[in-house]
């Protein structure tokens, strides 16, 4: 809990997609005490909030409610009175039919001091992600964005129905999918012509999206054949009609797909944007997780006597953190290191080492161990004195090429793998097309939770970063079908857009 007075964030959290998230509204879910969010709001998005914060599910959607809305208000404010501070996290924009007004003016009449934090609404999210301009030059000049959520056949709305026939503006609604026959038939009535090009959006940004075209006559047979339901957006007019050139979210090689990520929570949320931006759906169920070594004092003392070595090694971007915590430990930072070398596996790792402002002096084209060591052999001389820096359960190919080669190599763990234990890991991955391998310890952790694991994974495409870990999927009897020419996340990820088969 904060000290000092509590505050309320009323937070925009978009509609779906989390890369839309705005940068003001993960600094307020990152440094809140307590989240209170609807259905609405992506998972990936709550799970920003640290690990020790509340975080409350109150529940609101259409037919379905946990809480009130005056229990939700007065939930928000007990809890900015108990000191925190809270964020009230909103799909898609706190102001457009969603109710942040009302919430606004009772944290005021509280004398709870509050933030609004706009987010993008799915009225212009949804048709953009469906490829439809909501203005076009060659189509409209105007828009407007009105509730379906009132059914003008139980009588007056408020809504100007006979200003929305217009023709030559753009009409959504939101929240429309029960009133749409009313809605149809109002329009159709004020004179908008029956041929004028309708588009529904469903799960809009969403791996999930599906967008139906029809027209004003036809649209409410259409929703009823083929069942389309909410949460979906209409979208009215002639820009419509530019989908076919605009579409792109739903042609994305990956769409539609759900993709289980393997690898650590720490290590899970880069991929699994990139994931999301793939247009896929990420599922991250981490089988491995990382601490210290067994031997957390030789690990101590390696570091404390760095400058000892002629080149330092590291062998993942892991490494590099564990070396840099203990260093920091000690009251020391990069410049401990003195005049030795260094050496990165890869370029993630050697990004790791950049941003403690170190600049690797070597890193081989083949992300590997084996390459690691032809690289070193050819830089350094007999008798030099190496340090390699890495994770304890790592195999011995590239210090014992080394010592055959001459050099003096201290081998030294600088963290431990160890396996999640997740009983409900096979029950997570059930829906999942992709599983995905980023180490060979996140194949043994699958393994471990899955005993099945070949028979499991029989009809899903598994991907591994590279051909050792594949042959660790081998090893247990877990057919293969991608290993990426380039042995990183964003290698693997474009090997699976590109269809590419091991």
């Amino acid at each position: 809990m904060s000290s000092g007075r509590g505050k309320v964030w009323l937070v925009g959290a978009g509609p779906g997609d989390p890369g839309l998230l705005t940068l003001k509204g993960a600094r307020a879910i990152e440094q809140c005490d307590a989240i209170v969010y609807d259905y609405l709001a992506s998972r990936a998005i709550v799970d920003r909030a640290p690990g020790d914060a509340e975080k409350i599910f109150v529940g609101k959607r259409a037919g379905a409610q946990r809480l009130t809305q005056d229990e939700i208000t007065a939930l928000v404010i007990g809890l900015a009175r108990a000191g925190k501070r809270v964020v009230r996290l909103k799909g898609g924009d706190v102001f457009v039919f969603a109710r942040g007004g009302e919430e606004a003016q009772a944290l005021r009449a509280a004398d709870i001091p509050f933030e609004i934090v706009p987010g993008i609404s799915s009225a212009l999210a949804a048709p953009a992600y469906a490829g439809i301009p909501i203005t076009h030059r060659d189509h409209n000049a105007t828009f407007s964005v009105s509730t379906g959520h009132l059914d003008p056949r139980a009588g007056p709305t408020g809504i100007d129905y006979a200003k929305l026939a217009n023709p030559k503006s753009t009409t959504i609604f939101l929240m429309a999918m029960s009133n749409l026959a009313g809605i149809v038939g109002e329009l159709r009535k004020h004179g908008l012509p029956p041929a004028t090009p309708v588009a529904i959006v469903r799960d809009g940004t969403k791996p999930t999206q599906e967008t139906l075209v029809a027209t004003l006559e036809t649209i409410v047979a259409e929703v009823e054949r083929t069942q389309f339901a909410a949460p979906a957006v209409v979208v009215i007019g002639d820009v419509v009609r530019e989908r076919e050139s605009g579409r792109w979210f739903d042609r994305a090689p990956l769409f539609g797909k759900r993709v289980l990520i393997t690898r650590p929570l720490a290590q899970a949320d880069a991929f699994a944007q990139a994931v999301w931006e793939a247009g896929a759906e990420p599922i991250v169920a981490p089988t491995v997780a990382y601490g210290p070594p067994d031997d957390v004092r030789a690990a101590a003392a390696a570091v404390a006597h760095v400058r000892d070595y002629d080149w330092v090694v590291f062998t993942s971007r892991n490494a590099v953190d564990a070396f840099f915590d203990l260093l920091a430990a000690s009251g020391k930072d990069a410049r401990a290191l003195g005049d030795a070398k260094v050496a990165a596996i890869g370029p993630k790792t050697a990004l790791a080492l950049a941003q403690h402002g170190i600049r690797v002096d070597f890193i081989p084209d083949v992300h590997v161990n084996e390459a690691v060591a032809e690289g070193l052999a050819g830089r350094t001389s007999v008798g030099d004195r190496l340090l390699l820096f890495r994770a304890q359960e790592a195999r011995d190919v590239l210090p014992q090429r080394l010592r055959d080669a001459g050099r003096l190599v201290d081998v030294v763990a600088g963290y431990k793998t160890h396996l999640v234990e997740d009983p409900n890991l096979a029950e997570t991955a059930d829906p999942a097309e992709i599983v995905t391998f980023t180490s060979a310890s996140t194949v043994r952790g699958f393994v471990h939770n899955v005993p099945d694991a070949p028979a499991f994974l029989a009809r899903k495409t598994v991907a591994a970063i590279g051909p050792i870990t594949a042959a660790a999927a081998r090893a247990c009897g877990i057919r293969v079908d991608v290993v990426p020419d380039e042995f990183t996340v964003e290698g693997l990820l474009r090997a699976l857009e590109a269809g590419v088969t091991a």
